[in-house]
């Protein structure tokens, strides 16, 4: 069965810096892509950052390029969001997501995808 969960958000003040990860499970996801979104209560849920399966092309919002910055571990299975210069409006549940399938690219890739429960992130002005 596969799982994703997130791991990592909190409170914290602007300014200030959060590292996310998501360990994956259940299956080995080297040969995925794999993506972070958020959503803010009331508000659809957009994306954020991506990586592809072998971690050298990667692609942002232009609301958090410059900083917040995507990665995966070696073994492909735990994607991080590292975030930096956070703002209030980056207030969100952040979630990662993985693609059904391997080798794809693309946003909407992850529509039918596998997706975690989310972590929380506030950021207070």
């Amino acid at each position: 069965q596969v799982q994703l969960v997130e791991s990592g958000g909190g409170l914290v003040q602007a300014g200030d810096s959060l590292k996310l990860s998501c360990a994956a499970s259940g299956r080995t996801f080297s040969n995925y892509a794999m993506g972070w979104f958020r959503q803010a209560p009331g508000k659809e849920r957009e994306f954020v950052a991506s990586v592809n399966w072998s971690g050298d092309r990667t692609y942002y919002a232009d609301s958090v390029k410059g900083r917040f910055t995507i990665s995966r571990d070696n073994a492909g299975n735990t994607v991080y969001l590292e975030m930096n210069s956070l703002k209030p409006e980056d207030t969100a549940v952040y979630y990662c997501a993985i693609p059904r399938r391997p080798w794809t690219t693309g946003r909407n890739i992850y529509d039918d995808g596998y997706w975690g429960q989310g972590t929380q992130v506030t950021v207070s002005s």
